[in-house]
């Protein structure tokens, strides 16, 4: 028999850096709750989407970030969301970092994106986040954690 419980399933809030681990125009590679998610910095704006670009399997957090090129009519053209896309490192795939869409193949082809947000470290330490944690002590150059 299914399940007639339709209520929607609770988010996880995960952290996963310290801003300055993520250099503005750059992107790293984490892992939340078992998804590969490339994590980008674009001038103080959080990005993030699957790390795999669907095409062929490339980690897209090492693809190089770039702009939106658009044009009104031949000859003629611009470069707008300056930092916003990312290019696949293997064969040029871009992807929309705030929505996901491919700028390749925009009505199939699309990776996921994720929430992101920035938090101050006192509003981590003061919840609603919880985290085990055990006293340690330095004796004699060794690290000794109390369990």
């Amino acid at each position: 028999m299914a399940s007639t419980d339709t209520a929607p399933r609770q988010k996880t809030k995960t952290v996963v850096a310290k801003v300055s681990d993520v250099k503005p125009g750059g992107g790293i590679y984490v892992t939340v709750n078992g998804r590969d998610i490339a994590l980008f910095n674009v001038d103080g704006t959080f990005h993030a989407i699957s790390n795999r670009c669907p095409h062929e399997g490339a980690n897209l957090c090492t693809g190089r970030l770039t702009g939106l090129l658009e044009s009104d009519r031949p000859g003629s053209y611009r470069l707008s969301r300056r930092g916003e896309m990312v290019r696949c490192p293997w064969h040029g795939w871009e992807f929309d970092l705030v929505t996901g869409q491919s700028y390749c193949d925009p009505k199939r082809t699309r990776v996921r994106n994720y929430a992101v947000s920035v938090e101050s470290g006192s509003g981590l330490i003061e919840g609603p986040y919880k985290v085990e944690t055990f006293p340690i002590s330095i004796e004699e150059d060794y690290v000794i954690i109390e369990t």
